[in-house]
């Protein structure tokens, strides 16, 4: 790549080498943590020169993906799916930072009545109430579907709402509820606030909340070693704080 001194010289003042502003880092990113990459893009590449690609799936997928052998330079995951990862050598050990949290919420269609949810009991009416409810599908790795699926046996009601259950594979929850497919949704908060045509009722109550943190580990066999960890400086930093605020989440 032919490079002027003009171009070199940005490079350079934004902590960058020349050949980092060729790399393209190959980032595997948990859904919830998705909107947060995105927007610290144009950040990540001020800061470092560099292009990021981004690959979007549940946890549970993604670690299959990883010990298959597939190639990445950074993986955006849970604490403990790292863990697992670097004592199998797929992550760098002791790469893995925390970044976020984020909690589950209720979602209903816009301009629905949002049904009350401010207690246990309330909660539990609230969904042998609706005619519908979809939630992540267990079995497709996602950890709010694991968590919402054992919360609805802790509760006593799984069989009451299996019969309505809308199980989804992939994609936000509440995409779902916009379109009319099911009547309430519960999904991550940081999944469910870019969607637009929805109302996020709240925040599950306090005694049956469950936060899933976010961390971040470089590959063992990255391409881009050093790029990547030019991006994770990045979302473990101050210009990341904003950003998780806006989608949802809070400080690990």
């Amino acid at each position: 790549m032919k490079m002027t001194a003009i171009t070199f010289a940005v490079l350079m003042a934004a902590g960058a080498s020349p050949s980092a502003a060729a790399a393209e880092v190959k980032v595997l990113t948990a859904g919830a943590f998705k909107q947060v990459l995105v927007a610290l893009l144009p950040e990540i590449e001020k800061q470092s020169g560099n292009k990021v690609a981004l690959d979007n799936d549940t946890v549970g997928a993604l670690v299959k993906r990883i010990e298959a052998g597939e190639s990445f330079d950074l993986a955006v995951l849970t604490p403990g799916a790292l863990e697992g990862l670097a004592g199998k050598g797929k992550i760098v050990a002791g790469s893995a930072t925390k970044l976020a949290r984020v909690g589950i919420g209720v979602v209903v269609k816009e301009g629905a009545p949002k049904p009350d949810i401010g207690s246990v009991e309330a909660f539990k009416q609230a969904l042998l109430a609706a005619k519908s409810i979809a939630y992540i599908d267990p079995a497709a790795g996602g950890s709010s579907g694991i968590y919402v699926s054992g919360l609805l046996d802790k509760l006593g009601i799984a069989a009451d709402v299996k019969a309505k259950s809308k199980l989804i594979h992939g994609g936000a929850v509440a995409e779902h509820i916009a379109n009319g497919e099911a009547e309430l949704g519960i999904h991550q908060i940081s999944e469910i606030l870019p969607v637009k045509g929805i109302m996020l009722v709240g925040s599950l109550p306090d005694a049956i909340q469950n936060y899933t943190v976010y961390a971040a580990g470089v590959g063992a066999q990255a391409k881009q070693s050093d790029a990547a960890k030019a991006v994770l400086k990045v979302l473990s930093g101050p210009a990341a704080a904003g950003v998780l605020k806006s989608k949802g989440m809070d400080p690990p």
